[in-house]
């Protein structure tokens, strides 16, 4: 866990510490990574700052979209953690994960095949996995304390934020931002398939989306070159570590085991090209801006 004394830790997770910083808060992130929601005890060097970095790109480039949280990378934010922390506006969390799909795949590919449905949504028949979908679906989900979250409608999701209007200018929000990032991202050669965005209100009531915006860990990224229907695909993201942790025998609960040398170099390498491709820059480029280091 990454400790900053001087500061009020607000909250810990699996990728991020929460620091009160005044009236606002600063969210950190670190490079430990997990799967099957255990967090495994050897670090991916570079993986918080490729977070940071991303997510610092893209609330630059859709202020226009939707109002976020970001306030500065640079100023107010501790020499120890520069580079992989973000100064932010101090949210009032709306209570559901916002889950825009725009290809058929994970979680949406297995309810499709048991129900030609995803989140209550009628699909056409005959797609296959992987397939792009006629229109990006909002299939929001629960935010659970413990385990994993759950799917839901548009009329829980609206029963649990507590407000209909509300509820349509988050979806639709959502999906703007989806579109958005998927047109950008495929003009670099990277297909967004599906994206979790995080609203929240701030203190004037206005929509805001906070946490990380369309990163490796909140987002299925793909390579569109060797993109095929009918067929899972690769992605930008802990693939390394989630093929070897299913294929290493280890029964999915705490301790996780320590990853080897070579899965921790794939993965790091994958996080790194993310940036880049994404970015059109290197990682260097961010930690020089930032003063951050690896």
């Amino acid at each position: 866990m990454t400790e900053l004394v001087d500061l009020p830790l607000l909250s810990s997770g699996k990728v991020r510490e929460v620091y009160e910083l005044g009236d606002d808060l600063l969210m950190v992130a670190s490079d430990r990574i997990s799967t099957y929601d255990v967090i495994h005890p050897t670090p991916i060097p570079g993986k918080g700052a490729v977070l940071t970095g991303i997510s610092d790109f893209w609330f630059d480039r859709t202020s226009s979209i939707v109002a976020n949280h970001l306030i500065s990378v640079t100023d107010g934010v501790p020499d120890e953690v520069r580079g992989r922390a973000m100064v932010v506006k101090r949210l009032t969390m709306l209570p559901i994960e916002c889950i825009v799909r725009g290809y058929i795949t994970g979680s949406g590919w297995s309810d499709y095949q048991k129900s030609g449905s995803v989140s209550g949504i009628e699909l056409p028949a005959g797609l296959e996995e992987s397939q792009q979908l006629p229109e990006p679906l909002f299939t929001p989900s629960t935010k659970a304390e413990v385990g994993h979250d759950e799917a839901i409608n548009f009329d829980q999701a609206a029963e649990l934020v507590g407000d209909l209007e509300l509820t349509e200018r988050v979806r639709d929000a959502a999906v703007d931002l989806y579109r958005f990032a998927a047109e950008y991202a495929r003009g670099r050669g990277v297909i967004l398939a599906d994206t979790k965005f995080e609203f929240g209100l701030d203190s004037d009531g206005q929509l805001t989306v906070g946490d990380e915006v369309l990163t490796p860990d909140s987002s299925r990224y793909w390579p569109v070159e060797g993109y095929e229907v009918g067929r899972s695909q690769p992605s930008f993201d802990k693939q390394y570590v989630r093929d070897w942790a299913t294929a290493s025998g280890w029964d999915k609960t705490e301790p996780a085991p320590a990853l080897p040398d070579d899965v921790v170099a794939g993965t790091t390498t994958r996080y790194a090209e993310a940036y880049e491709l994404i970015t059109g820059q290197p990682l260097t480029a961010w930690l020089d801006r930032t003063g951050g280091s690896i």
